[in-house]
């Protein structure tokens, strides 16, 4: 079977580090698995190979590189992680090839700082996994048609991943990170949270939206698409982690069936905007959405009434906001320090009830709810972010999430 491991930058960041690292690898490779294994670029901000230390590095030294030749600089990162990888491999008598995502078969569009991938030929990593090698993968990036080098934005190295899975027909895609899976709740928030045994694509989609930050969801639907089911592990321990894949396995193998709520995830910082006629029906709508689109600010939590509308931005795009719609001559309310709690499960749709226990949760704890909206598999309350925490372990306890089995 074929197997895709992929390390983020904790795992790689120093040599005790990498032991875990080679420690996985050895493993699976005992079991006679063939393995590609992606990496990120080493650290966080401040290390010298982190991905934001070379995004401060160019800030220090005249801010004014095109994105082509960002490109190039921000793939460094990672080809460094994979070339150490594989002299560490090498050393052990484990034969092992780096390889940079162009290299993979990793074809991309041409928006650089963003790609998108448009294709994968997987080819030339299955004549190095004959050949009984670890293929090791530059993370994060592609490469055009034409042979520009691109990066794939944040969760770059997630998407390379399940990309690869996808063109590979993997077995199986290990993300490996510093937590043990995915959690019901941010256990910084909510001492009580659990790891979930097994979740769906959709669950762990809207979790990764709506701020939680174990996977990348554009990695998520790469790998839902294909039906290659997902790992979320830790490097440092040999749990199994968390297991992403079809509803109907969930349902169907989970020893936790009866759940309409799965877990709960937060997005701080985000101004709420009430824009008001008393004029009646208008365009005022139109001419709202119309301006935010115009000058890129992305708008949520959305409310559109015959007598105005009400929305959210975050809070760093707020001032500009406010200024437009104030050109305008539009009459606005603004309430800043607001945060988005959000309530997902697969099983919550066509369930009765949801909403009234999230109000009497919130009610009991004296939380205010300032706005809400919903989807088939999601429940966004907007809450003052000083009442975050205490809404978390609310929700948290209404719900029964503390009783996840392990």
């Amino acid at each position: 079977m074929i197997i895709v491991q992929k390390f983020g930058g904790t795992s790689l960041s120093d040599d005790c580090s990498r032991q875990h690292v080679l420690r996985h690898i050895r493993r699976e490779r005992a079991e006679g698995h063939r393995l590609v294994v992606v990496v990120s670029a080493m650290g966080r901000r401040g290390e010298p190979y982190a991905t934001d230390t070379l995004l401060d590095w160019i800030a220090d030294n005249g801010n004014s590189l095109p994105d082509r030749e960002k490109d190039l600089l921000l793939s460094c990162g990672e080809l460094i992680s994979a070339a150490t990888l594989c002299s560490l491999l090498n050393r052990e008598g484990i034969p092992a090839v780096a390889l940079t995502g162009g290299q993979a078969g990793i074809r991309t569009d041409a928006r650089f700082g963003s790609a998108r991938i448009v294709g994968v030929n997987g080819a030339r990593l299955l004549e190095y996994l004959e050949e009984g090698k670890i293929v090791i993968v530059a993370g994060f990036q592609g490469m055009t048609e034409t042979g520009e080098i691109t990066t794939l934005g944040r969760g770059g190295s997630d998407t390379s991943a399940t990309a690869l899975g996808a063109a590979l027909q993997a077995g199986i895609v290990d993300i490996y990170t510093d937590v043990d899976g995915i959690l019901t709740a941010d256990p910084r928030m909510v001492s009580e949270a659990r790891p979930l045994p097994m979740v769906s694509y959709e669950e762990i989609c809207n979790m990764a939206y709506n701020g939680a930050k174990v996977i990348h969801p554009r990695a998520v639907e790469i790998a839902m698409r294909a039906a290659v089911p997902v790992r979320v592990r830790s490097t440092f321990s040999e749990g199994t982690g968390t297991l992403v894949t079809r509803a109907d396995s969930v349902r169907r193998q989970s020893g936790w069936t009866d759940r309409p709520v799965t877990g709960l995830a937060h997005v701080k910082g985000v101004t709420q905007l009430a824009v008001a006629t008393e004029e009646g029906p208008s365009d005022v709508q139109l001419r709202v959405f119309r301006a935010m689109a115009t000058n890129g600010i992305s708008v949520d939590f959305i409310n559109v009434t015959p007598a105005g509308v009400l929305y959210t931005v975050i809070d760093q795009d707020a001032g500009e906001a406010l200024k437009l719609l104030g050109g305008m001559g539009l009459a606005v309310r603004s309430r800043s320090g607001c945060a988005k709690v959000s309530v997902i499960g697969g099983g919550m749709n066509g369930e009765p009830g949801i909403m009234a226990r999230i109000v009497e949760a919130l009610t009991a704890a004296g939380i205010p709810i300032l706005q809400s909206a919903d989807s088939n598999t999601t429940i966004w309350v907007l809450v003052s972010e000083e009442d975050m925490v205490p809404a978390l372990q609310a929700l948290h306890a209404a719900f029964g999430l503390h009783l996840v089995p392990s």
